[in-house]
């Protein structure tokens, strides 16, 4: 590559199609920039790259107040006559976004746009959203900073299969209007996005969806999607799943306020399940774990029961009967009120001989303090003993609130039974 001459060894003897292929591969405009000024060669490949990534760093804050980013980047979207993803997330005018992708519209399948980097000339109705209608072919879409009190004039988006909104002030009815129009969705994300109220959505075809509320305000949500297989959901009050029966992976979490009811409907291919928060509703918990009998790895990280301000305990719950309605668990990591009331004074009531945990792995417990230590250590006894299959249980002591000798006492007697079972058990 050094020698030039005659030998063929120098850059000029790759073909046209290797050199294409391997500028290719390159989206960061600053790269594209610098290879275009090498020679003539490379400058007239750029016309036959798929993407433009513009970086937050682009362009230093004079050229962006002055005009010339605009117009940088609106000189390499003329430029790349077969423009498929454009990426935005340097500061731009939302005056010029039209231009850009009335100029690639045809061509332009991924588009990701940080909205709150754009200069600060969006209406407030949502309206400078609309220009995303103009291209027709977008399969994917990812909107930073948005606002959506208003509903987008989309048209019908029919080849959009992924959308993400970040950071989004948003209405319900809007959010319904503007999934409406992309009625072919497979992915959806509405993550730190802000909305009180009703939220309901139907996507024949969604198979991945994650909601992600922020605020403790009540919000409820309906979801009708029959083939979706994963569900994050966070910040909701009431959540109602219709046509659930595809789902594998299941994530319910309310870090402030309450959690009152939710509704799956049977779950019979539910292979992860975690419930996240601090209270729920015991009503809530029993309907999710009722519905998800078969699942296999579960993650029960919830503080608090009770429907109303009052922060109480979960009932006692039985663990002979827990582990015979969950039969095929295999990873169970348990924290808070779940394992406190696996640890009353009767929930051992009915264990015999003949009982078995069949499946289960492994268990990552959580404990935070010494109080019913007794049936804490009969609870953790039972679990090596009848687990079968077990490889591994961690015991993971985390802020033990109470300094009384009590707690050092526990706490030696955790040692005691890591010890008694070296090979599975471990403190942390």
């Amino acid at each position: 590559m050094e020698g030039g001459g005659g030998g063929g060894t120098d850059m000029n003897a790759v073909p046209d199609g290797v050199v294409q292929h391997v500028l290719s591969m390159l989206s960061n405009v600053r790269d594209v920039a610098a290879c275009a000024c090498v020679c003539r060669r490379w400058r007239e490949c750029v016309p036959y790259l798929p993407a433009l990534f513009f970086p937050r760093n682009a362009f230093d804050t004079a050229a962006a107040a002055g005009g010339a980013a605009d117009d940088a980047i609106g000189r390499m979207v003329r430029s790349v006559e077969r423009l498929r993803e454009l990426v935005i997330y340097c500061p731009f005018s939302m005056a010029r976004l039209p231009e850009w992708l009335a100029l690639r519209s045809t061509s332009l399948r991924v588009l990701e746009l940080r909205m709150d980097a754009a200069a600060a000339d969006k209406a407030e109705d949502g309206g400078y959203l609309d220009c995303i209608g103009l291209a027709r072919g977008l399969e994917e879409l990812r909107l930073w900073g948005v606002s959506l009190t208003a509903a987008p004039a989309w048209g019908r988006l029919d080849k959009l299969r992924v959308l993400e909104i970040v950071g989004a002030p948003l209405e319900d009815s809007a959010v319904k209007d503007a999934i409406s129009a992309c009625p072919n969705l497979t992915d959806l994300s509405l993550l730190g996005c802000d909305c009180s109220g009703a939220v309901s959505i139907e996507l024949a075809l969604l198979e991945r969806c994650r909601l992600d509320f922020l605020g403790a305000g009540n919000c409820s949500l309906s979801l009708a999607a029959p083939r979706v297989e994963s569900l994050e959901v966070q910040g909701f009050t009431w959540i109602t799943l219709r046509g659930g029966h595809s789902l594998r992976r299941l994530s319910i979490a309310k870090s402030t306020g309450r959690v009152y009811k939710v509704d799956t409907g049977k779950l019979p291919d539910l292979e992860h399940l975690s419930l996240r928060g601090v209270q729920w509703s015991w009503a809530a918990v029993s309907s999710v774990l009722q519905c998800a009998r078969d699942v296999k790895h579960l993650v029960m990280k919830i503080e608090f029961s009770g429907d109303f301000d009052a922060l109480q305990p979960f009932p006692e719950v039985d663990l002979v009967d827990f582990f015979n309605s969950h039969p095929n668990l295999r990873k169970f990591d348990i924290h808070g009120a779940m394992f406190a009331a696996l640890c009353q004074k009767n929930s051992l009531k009915n264990l015999d001989a003949r009982f078995c945990i069949p499946c289960l792995e492994e268990v990552l417990i959580t404990v935070r303090s010494p109080l019913n230590a007794e049936q804490k250590l009969n609870t953790l006894e039972s679990l090596v003993k009848y687990s079968v299959r077990l490889r591994s249980m961690v015991i993971r002591i985390s802020q033990m609130k109470n300094c009384h000798d009590a707690a050092d006492d526990f706490f030696e007697e955790i040692c005691k039974f890591k010890y008694m079972n070296n090979k599975k058990v471990r403190v942390e």
